[in-house]
Parts: structure tokens; C-alpha cells; sequence
């Protein structure tokens, strides 16, 4: 079990959680121990997320790192974005989908490290994305004040509801059932079934991350100290409890076989993993914490296997939730939303999809590489590692049917 945390300084923490055998009598502690801290990025870290193999960061120098976790080495990077890296999603071990402040989402294949599709999403900033646990939707919010359905089936646009404030989170629930959207200080919870508002929830303060810990119940942090915990169907905050000494940045949960676990990261410098009960109204156990003196950001853990964390995709996730057509220019009506006409797929844009570096050699040091540098290596690249666009495969498609058809005759 490894904790990862990336920071205002640019900065990737790796803390490796050791669970300690309980002495009887005694409360529960783990320890955790300094792993790794990587220096990859030229800017602050504003988004990480982790499958059973790699840890993925974003950062607002615009490109995605990738980290190897089995082989401890940095596996390259991903510069088609322009823009700070606003969110990123794995589904299963085959999938990453990012969002950034260009409008674009991406669609990136995880074995083979290319981009499979780039959607223009939003006219503004891509602020949050999710992905339903079916893997076929994707929900994302933008600060033109639109929330879009993705049928990540076909590749395009399901439907769009206009919002009256631009968002900035949105998260399925577990089963898929439920979806909340949050707009500053609260929480609109959506019902699937309907795709309306079911009830709101507020919140003290501005919220900077929600966690699902079960179908119906939500662990909420903010610009404050305390971690709240709200009963969805009631809207009723079931517990509260003060985690840090400054506001909570980000939130994680996770389970294993013993526990249910919820991590929190904040700008004190402070990670902490707490234990939960199964009466959400008792506030957690400390299990441990461990200080990094930096200004975090955003938070993720990463399990040495794929079946013991609640963001384990389902049995089929290994089916490609993103076909290479293109998407059609219509959208499909859902009652109780507002559609207007889908955004079409944008062409490649001054970046090219793909990724810098070797996945098999460990980078060279931790030495700092410009965005224009990556851009460059990325280009000059050698051949066997050269990422090719769809564009480039429908042609070589086109030439070889061509070819067959001269034979035939």
C-alpha cells in the first residue's frame, strides 16, 4: 500500500503503509514510511489518479506523468493537452481519460500510451469528470456552466443540461445509481433514473472533495478543517469530525478485506488515513498520519493488487469503452434536461497525442523538463516508440484495402 500525495512544489510524495499487528487492548495503528518523492513536473500538481499498476499526475505545466509503481521508474509523459490538467480517471487497467482547462477530454489507451480519442467538451475549462462504474457514461462539469452526458461507447455526446453556475466536481456513486454535482458550498444529488435533483446538501464552507463511502453516504471537506459525513437520501450530515489544522484538499477511500479506510490531504502538510465504523454517526479512528511540509493538492493510494479497492472496476472493465469511429452530430433527448447540439470531435490540435520517454528505461535523474522540451523529444522521437494518431491509422487503413482490392483484380 502506498500513499501519494502532489504538492504546490511541484512534488510527488510516495509513503509506503506498513499495517501493524494490534496489541491487544490497544487502538490500531499503522506506520507509514518515506518511499519515493519524484520531481517530474515544472509546475504545481493539481490532479493524480492510480490503477493496479501506474500513478498518473497532472500538472498546470500541462502535461501527464506516468509512474510505474512495480518497477519504482517514470514511465514518460503525455503532452497533448494545452492547459493545466484538471482531472484524471482510470477505468480498470486499460483506460485513462484526462480534462484540462482546453475544453479537451481524452481518452488514453494505458498499455500502449496513446490517445484513442480527444473530445472538445466544453466551450471553457474542463473542471471534473467521472466515470460510471458500467464504464459506458462519463459525467463532466466546465465553467460553461454545462453538464454533459458521454456515451463512451460511440464517442460522443449523450446529452447536456445547463446549470445555472459552473460546477466544479462531479462523481457517480459506487453502483451508478446516483450522481452528485457541486457548485461551491453545495452538493446537488442526481438520481439517475430521472436525471433530476433529488436534494441538496450544504455545506459550511466551499468544498474542495467528496468521497462515496457506501451507495447513500458521502464524506465531504472543504476549505476548512472538519470532514463531514452526509446521509444522501436524508440530506442529514451524519458526523463530523476535525481532521486537520487547515483546510482539506482531498479525499480518498478505499476498503480491504479489514477495512474501510478514508484518507485525507491538506494544506498543513499533513496525510492522514482513517479508520471508519459501520455506524457512519461514530467519527473515525486515526490509523495513522504522516507530515510531507508541503502545501498538498490532490491525493491517491495506490494497492499492490486490483480486487481490494472500491475504484476496482467491474469484471467486464477490460472492455474498450471507446470505439475509434467517429461520433455522430446529433444528441439523444433524456427528459428533464436541456439539449443543445453535441460538440464534434476535435481534429488533433498544436500537440501531438503521444508520450515522451521509454516505458522499459527509468528517466535519466529527476532533472526538470520544459513543456517545448517534451514537445521536441516528443517529435524527434524514435520511430519505435512513435505514437501514431487516428487520423494516420484510417489512412493507412484506406491504402492497404486499396492494395487488396488491385490484387483481387
Amino acid at each position: 500500500m502506498e500513499l501519494v500525495a502532489g504538492c504546490y512544489e511541484q512534488v510527488l510524495f510516495g509513503f509506503a503503509v506498513h499495517p501493524e499487528p494490534k496489541a491487544s487492548g490497544d487502538p490500531e495503528k499503522w506506520t507509514p514510511v518515506a518511499d519515493f518523492t519524484h520531481h517530474a513536473h515544472t509546475a504545481s500538481l493539481s490532479a493524480v489518479a492510480v490503477n493496479s499498476r501506474f500513478v498518473v499526475t497532472g500538472s498546470k505545466d500541462e502535461t501527464i506523468h506516468i509512474y510505474d509503481m512495480k518497477k519504482k521508474i517514470d514511465h514518460g509523459a503525455l503532452v497533448h493537452h494545452n492547459g493545466t490538467i484538471t482531472c484524471l480517471k482510470f477505468y480498470g487497467n486499460r483506460h485513462l481519460i484526462s480534462g484540462a482547462e482546453d475544453g479537451l477530454i481524452c481518452v488514453w489507451d494505458a498499455k500502449k500510451w496513446e490517445c484513442l480519442k480527444s473530445i472538445k467538451a466544453h466551450k471553457g475549462h474542463v473542471t471534473s469528470l467521472s466515470i460510471h462504474p458500467s464504464g459506458k457514461l462519463a459525467l463532466s462539469v466546465g465553467t460553461d456552466k454545462t453538464l454533459r452526458t458521454w456515451n463512451l461507447v460511440e464517442g460522443r455526446s449523450a446529452f447536456i443540461k445547463n446549470i445555472k453556475q459552473n460546477a466544479h466536481i462531479v462523481e457517480w456513486s459506487p453502483r451508478g445509481e446516483r450522481y452528485v454535482v457541486v457548485i461551491l458550498n453545495k452538493i446537488d444529488v442526481y438520481q439517475l433514473d430521472t436525471a433530476s435533483v433529488s436534494g441538496t446538501i450544504t455545506n459550511g464552507k466551499r468544498i474542495s472533495s467528496v468521497t462515496f463511502l457506501s451507495e447513500s453516504v458521502l464524506a465531504v471537506a472543504g476549505d476548512e478543517e472538519v470532514v463531514r459525513v452526509f446521509d444522501c437520501d436524508s440530506l442529514v450530515c451524519l458526523s463530523e469530525f476535525k481532521a486537520h489544522e487547515n483546510r482539506v484538499k482531498d479525499l480518498f477511500s478505499f476498503e480491504t478485506p479489514e477495512h474501510h479506510v478514508i484518507v485525507t490531504a491538506s494544506s498543513d502538510g499533513f496525510i492522514k488515513m482513517w479508520k471508519l465504523h459501520e455506524d457512519k454517526k461514530v467519527s473515525p479512528c486515526l490509523l495513522c498520519e504522516v507530515n510531507t511540509n508541503a502545501r498538498l493538492t490532490c491525493l491517491g493510494v495506490w494497492l499492490d493488487r486490483a480486487t481490494d479497492t472500491r475504484e476496482s472496476p467491474p469484471p467486464d472493465a477490460e472492455t474498450p469503452p471507446v470505439s475509434k469511429e467517429e461520433p455522430s452530430k446529433s444528441n439523444k433527448k433524456e427528459s428533464g434536461d436541456e439539449v443543445q447540439e453535441g460538440e464534434r470531435q476535435s481534429k488533433p490540435g498544436t500537440k501531438k497525442c503521444g508520450s515522451t520517454g521509454d516505458g522499459d528505461k527509468p528517466a535519466k535523474g529527476n532533472s526538470l523538463v520544459s513543456a517545448k522540451k517534451r514537445k521536441t523529444v516528443e517529435m524527434l522521437g524514435k520511430k519505435g516508440n512513435s505514437l501514431v494518431t487516428a487520423k494516420k491509422r484510417k489512412m493507412v487503413e484506406m491504402l492497404e484495402k486499396k492494395k487488396r482490392k488491385k490484387k483481387k483484380m
